[in-house]
This record gives C-alpha cells, structure tokens and sequence, in this order.
C-alpha cells in the first residue's frame, strides 16, 4: 500500500525543485508501483525472442544513402550525458574522460560533428542532455568552443527523481549535501525532458525532423546516411539500432517480443534473478541494443500529445547505495527508464542489425584498455577504426585493482599494452605493466602473490601466466 504522507512528501519535494506537474505525476505512478512491490521484471513466460524476419539487415539499406543525404539538413544528433561513470570511481561527467590520444569523448564528438557537418556540406545540430550531476562541468568544457563563428552544442538538463530508502520507502533527504538525495531518472527521461525543456521546439523551428540519439560514451555512434534515408523513405517513425550478441553482451539490454507481437527491450534490471541464464543466452534472445536510436520527431510530438505529454515507460528499478562512493550509506532505490523502451509505443517501429563498429561503448576500464590500445585508432574525421578486424577482444579486469581510474591509470602509466593480436585477456590480482608490451591470442595472468608484480618492458604476453 502506498503512504498517502510520503507520497504527499515526495510531491512537495519534487515541486520545490520546480520539476513539471507531469514529471511529479510520473514518478507517483512509479513510486506505487514500488510500494506494491512491482519490481518491473519482464518474465520469460510473457515474451518470445525477436527472429531474423524481424529485423532490417544493415547492408540492404544502402540504397537509401542518397535519400539520407537529402534529408540530413532536417536531422539533429542527441547525445545523452548524463552520467558520471561513478562506476569507474569518476566524480564529474564521463564526458570529461580522455579516452583516445588525450582526447575526451565530448572532444572527440565536437570533432566528428564538425568533420561530418563539413563534409556534407551542411550544420547538423548537435544536442547535449545533461544531467544535474553533468551541467556545470560540461559547460566549463565547452567554453573553450567558444570562438567567433562556432555554433556550440545545445545543452539542457533532464529532469530529477529523489531516491528512495529501501528500508522505509520515505524520499531520502541529506541537508548538508542535498544533491546526493536525487538521482537522474534513466535516459528514459529524454523524451518529456526535449519537450519540457523546449528543446523539441527549438529543434523542430529550425526545421530539424529526425533526431538521432546515442550516449555520449559510444564512439562508433556517428550519424548513418543509409538508415536516415530508409526511415525518410519508408516513413518509419522509430528505428533502433542492434548488433548480434556475443559473449562480451551477454549482460546487454537485448530485443524481444511480447506475445502480442509488439518488439520490447528488456534490460538487464528488469530481469528475474531466477532467469539469468536465459536472459543471457545469446542464441534465444540474438540481439543487443545498442542504445543508438533514430525518432521522427513529428512522431514524438505526436505520441506525446496523445499521452497528456507524459511518455510512461516502463519502470526499472535499480537498488544503489545512497552515497555511490559509499558502500555502507543506506542502500536506495533509484527508479529509472530506459531510452530504448520507447520502441513499443511507435506502431511500424523497427530494429536495424547494424555492424559492431557503431557500438564502441566505455562502461568499465576493461573497455578503456581496449580503446587506448592499438587495437582502435581515430581516422581523420575522428571516427574511431577497429584495426583488429571484425574481433573486440574480451578484457577481464580484477574490480579490486583496476575498478576506478586512479588504480587503471596508475597500473598502465608505463603504456597501454598492444592488444592488436589479443582475443582475450584476463587479469587476477595486481600486476602492473612496463612500456610496450604485447599481448597475442588468449592471455591469462593471475598474481597470488598478495604484492604488486610489474610486467616487464617489451614483454611478449601469450596464454596462462602466474606470478
């Protein structure tokens, strides 16, 4: 049952911040469905795995390249940036990483665009959704973009939830540093947050109709002339980009089904705990979501009229700990959604399996290893190359020493190995590394030793090492 007091409490705090009555009606409805203990799982009983007919290959879209080209003066790129990598022990916007030659993402993002915009000869927009957490530091970024006939991205801030205590389900509050008490709500939000914000507005008066939406963190997401000219062409209203699933994606939100026939992402949050196995069962559910979307926004516009402008996604429930760098502050729940379960409120909504060079994420330091090394390289126009064929090698990092970026930083500060040659590499315990060194094949190392080991300069890495 749901405490009319705490619920008449949240509705105060959340108007003090000035969030929109819709925004505030949202979240009472996810906060009910907490209190019921509806934990947003989606069961295997009530869906079914998408089957190749389902989908859109890449390669049978490139005869809609010259439509896309016709069309990119009416498109815009969204980049969602509103984490903080806290998983990798950062404390401001992820965007603000250097990921590749000193360079951050959002440096490498501005570059592209540019690149891109010159090379087509026109000025795509390019959209920035921060978070409270993100803003001032993505701001203070951008400022040196400020030169005389530059167009800086459009920035805006999505919308807020509170966290929840797990133990009395009361809105956390924490005077002496209230922003620890909120939480982004998922980039689910990015929907009510362009109109709300008046973004889509904007937007759609200076004559964009497509959006293309990514995360900030994923470098193989540029925009694609062949699948903007197939959506113009055949008037889809909702495209979401997915590649084949692999070992490394067993753990990745994937595609699917309901009953009823109409295509559902689930994450992994929304999986049962009991069917793990089978949520990671890449030869059941085939694809992944690559979180690159593609939206009319005519469409949305529309959708969100017939909705009361409330876009009700469906709610994941991520249980954290209040302070995020605290394992001991009170456990929480943030509840959230995801950008991508929009994908069933657009009738003739489609997925497009595209190659796995549009999905180049950083979500740990295994996959920064991966990007540093010469395994990736960025091209002229800044697009970021796999120069290790159609392979990802699969990096497997002990949390306990190489978890947050100081401990990663300080353990590769000789250099990153080369991984050219790698399929995999794992490494348990703390090892350090000299200067260019080289992994090849399968490398397993594993320290027992309970003291740092450093791995030699030029050293040549090849199946199972213990120190």
């Amino acid at each position: 049952m749901t405490d009319p007091q705490i619920l008449e409490r949240i509705r105060l705090l959340m108007a003090r911040e000035d969030l929109p009555h819709a925004v505030i009606d949202l979240f009472a409805s996810y906060y009910r469905e907490l209190c019921e203990d509806r934990t947003g799982y989606v069961y295997e009983h009530d869906i079914e795995p998408v089957a190749d007919s389902d989908v859109v290959r890449y390669d049978d879209l490139r005869q809609c390249e010259k439509a896309g080209r016709k069309a990119i003066n009416q498109a815009a790129l969204i980049k969602l940036n509103g984490g903080l990598g806290t998983t990798m022990g950062l404390e401001r916007a992820k965007a603000l990483l250097p990921v590749k030659d000193g360079l951050t993402f959002l440096d490498i993002i501005i570059r592209q665009v540019h690149a891109f915009s010159q090379a087509l000869g026109t000025r795509l927009p390019l959209v920035l959704m921060n978070s409270f957490h993100t803003n001032d530091d993505t701001l203070r970024a951008l400022a040196p973009y400020a030169t005389p006939g530059s167009e800086l991205p459009f920035t805006y801030v999505q919308h807020k939830y509170p966290k929840i205590l797990k133990d009395s389900l009361w809105p956390a509050e924490v005077p002496g540093d209230p922003g620890i008490a909120w939480n982004p709500p998922g980039h689910g939000d990015v929907y009510m947050s362009l109109f709300y914000s008046g973004m889509l507005d904007l937007l759609m008066d200076r004559g964009a109709r497509y959006a293309f939406i990514s995360n900030i963190d994923n470098l193989g997401a540029i925009p694609d002339m062949a699948i903007l000219g197939y959506m113009t062409e055949k008037q889809v209203p909702f495209i979401m980009e997915v590649s084949q699933r692999t070992d490394i994606d067993r753990k990745g939100g994937h595609l699917a089904r309901w009953k009823n026939g109409a295509m559902i992402l689930r994450e992994s949050a929304q999986c049962a705990p009991d069917e793990a196995a089978s949520f990671q069962d890449i030869t059941r559910y085939c694809f992944f979501n690559t979180n690159n979307l593609w939206i009319d926004l005519e469409a949305l516009a529309r959708v969100l009229r017939e909705r009361g402008n409330i876009i009700a996604l469906p709610l994941i429930r991520n249980a954290k700990t209040l302070d995020p760098r605290d394992t001991a502050s009170p456990p929480v729940y943030q509840l959230e959604s995801a950008v991508g379960a929009a994908i069933s409120l657009f009738p003739g909504a489609q997925a497009v399996v595209v190659p796995l060079d549009r999905f180049v994420p950083i979500k740990g330091c295994g996959n920064l290893l991966s990007i540093r090394s010469d395994c990736y390289a960025l091209a002229e126009d800044y697009r970021i190359a796999n120069h290790s064929a159609d392979t990802r090698p699969c990096i497997d990092l002990d949390p306990l020493y190489y978890g947050g970026i100081d401990d990663f930083e300080a353990r590769f500060a000789a250099g990153i190995p080369s991984l050219r040659q790698c399929r995999s590499l794992s490494i348990r315990g703390d090892v350090a590394f000299g200067a260019n060194a080289i992994c090849r094949g399968d490398v397993r190392i594993t320290n027992a030793s309970g003291k740092q080991v450093k791995v030699r300069d030029h050293a040549v890495l090849e199946g199972e090492i213990a120190f």
